[in-house]
């Protein structure tokens, strides 16, 4: 089973240190929100750069990075943390660290660029979390089980088909979650993974 963390806390830092760095970076962020106001506090979010869909936040780009580093509330961080924590691993071994960091940024960055471009400008978004980036990562997953299926064990594949399925029906059926992110994470990383993994083998 691809999935399964059997590494000791020293190996997961060695083997993963884009993940390691992801996952301390949210950390951080997070305690350093709370401390400052709440992370549940839209005025903080914004303040430390949080994705917003109206003028003239949206042309502040910088927010579609930032972004994702940040979460509201402990459950969205735990959720989103976890998710890193046991996905991420295999992804950077294959891609190497910076191929890795590019395909995460870039996941995320598309996710965020969804939200300010398909959300009605009536309706303001103020928008966190690593989501956008995590649906990219699930996206190469199903990526290598439609095109290289002796890559993946059966266990994985039907692990990452379900939790592709059912991340996407609760991205529609829960409140307040951003599906545009979802789903633009899930399509850039399912679109840069091919070429980022085709130069990994050259």
């Amino acid at each position: 089973m691809l999935f399964l963390r059997y590494e000791s806390f020293k190996q997961y830092i060695r083997w993963y240190p884009v993940t390691t760095a992801i996952l301390a970076i949210q950390l951080i962020m997070y305690v350093w929100m709370e401390i400052d106001g709440s992370t549940e506090r839209t005025e903080t979010l914004v303040k430390f750069g949080a994705l917003v869909s109206q003028f003239p936040w949206s042309g502040e780009y910088w927010r579609y990075f930032a972004s994702m580093f940040l979460h509201s509330g402990f459950d969205h961080l735990l959720f989103n943390s976890f998710s890193l924590f046991v996905f991420a691993p295999p992804l950077e071994r294959m891609l190497g660290k910076w191929k890795y960091l590019v395909f995460y940024l870039g996941s995320g960055f598309i996710g965020n660029l969804a939200t300010v471009l398909l959300y009605k400008q009536s309706e303001p978004v103020v928008s966190v979390g690593a989501s956008g980036a995590i649906y990219g990562i699930f996206a190469a997953y199903l990526f290598i089980a439609l095109f290289f299926k002796k890559a993946l064990d059966k266990q994985s594949s039907s692990t990452i088909i379900t939790v592709v399925v059912v991340g996407l029906i609760y991205s529609f059926l829960i409140p307040q979650v951003n599906y545009y992110a979802h789903i633009g994470g899930f399509i850039g990383g399912f679109l840069l993974f091919a070429p980022l993994l085709r130069r990994r083998r050259t």
